[in-house]
């Protein structure tokens, strides 16, 4: 994206409940990544460490597609059951895994957000946040089946139940959006342990005080840690500093047959 400045900033907190963070997260290259590790025991922690190291192979790449991020984590679902294979001790270890890679689609640059679990993604643009990813979990099924609100469900008591995860024979595949990319965007890469404790609207808020991309993304896990901290908390924050609301698509990827469409129109998840 010649004439544009990608700036990044992480961080993350093991909260005021835990006693071991099994998070794990990425910043690296063109790739953005945070992998929210489940089992216990440290279990969590290897599944969402083999998670960043099978995506870190992608960041020395000169030139990705949307079908290699996909690949990638098929790639890490396997090396995950692999490993509980290796060490039965393990068995029951997964791990979400959400966020952002520069790829090509069509000749031009692109964004590609990719998800399994329920760590989610978000893009601002012009002061408003979307929540790009869907989450694979018992209460977003809810949601969408009008049982409960986006409110309940952020204190629903299946809260934290995933659909989909690495670390499974059936449940690991991943969901992958390709969006052209725009000056000024900012994306939220976070754990659960961010969500469950700020609403939308809060994250918002620290984004706009906070350009800097380090600094929001110490003042977001800050903020979660305040509000409760019952999580792990880590966040990547990307910048795409530019001119604000220019479209730097070159060409259109639709023309080489690739869908570039979210499956949801973001303005759904507002």
């Amino acid at each position: 994206m010649p004439g544009l400045v990608l700036r990044v900033g992480a961080a993350t907190d093991t909260g005021r409940v835990r006693s071991l963070n099994e998070d794990s997260a990425l910043a690296e290259g063109g790739i953005f990544v945070v992998a929210d590790g489940m089992g216990g025991h440290a279990a969590g922690e290897v599944a969402s460490g083999i998670v960043v190291e099978t995506m870190r192979e992608l960041a020395t790449r000169n030139e990705l597609t949307a079908d290699d991020i996909t690949r990638q984590l098929v790639l890490a679902n396997q090396r995950i059951l692999a490993a509980v294979d290796a060490h039965p001790e393990d068995k029951g270890m997964g791990t979400t895994a959400t966020g952002l890679a520069l790829v090509t689609a069509g000749g031009a640059d692109h964004w590609a957000v990719f998800n399994v679990g329920d760590s989610r993604v978000y893009r601002s643009i012009g002061g408003i946040l979307t929540q790009v990813t869907v989450d694979h979990s018992e209460v977003q099924e809810l949601v969408e089946a009008g049982v409960i609100t986006r409110e309940e469900a952020r204190v629903h008591p299946a809260r934290n139940v995933v659909t989909r995860s690495l670390g499974t024979d059936y449940a690991y595949q991943p969901d992958v959006w390709v969006l052209p990319p725009y000056a000024g965007e900012r994306f939220v890469i976070c754990s659960d342990g961010l969500t469950n404790e700020l609403p939308d609207e809060r994250v918002r808020e620290i984004l706009h005080q906070h350009p800097e991309p380090q600094i929001a993304a110490e003042e977001l896990v800050r903020a979660a840690v305040e509000a409760g901290g019952r999580d792990n908390v880590t966040v990547v924050v990307v910048n795409l500093d530019g001119a604000m609301g220019e479209d730097l698509s070159v060409t259109s990827p639709r023309a080489s047959g690739e869908d570039t469409a979210p499956r949801r129109q973001l303005s759904d998840k507002e």
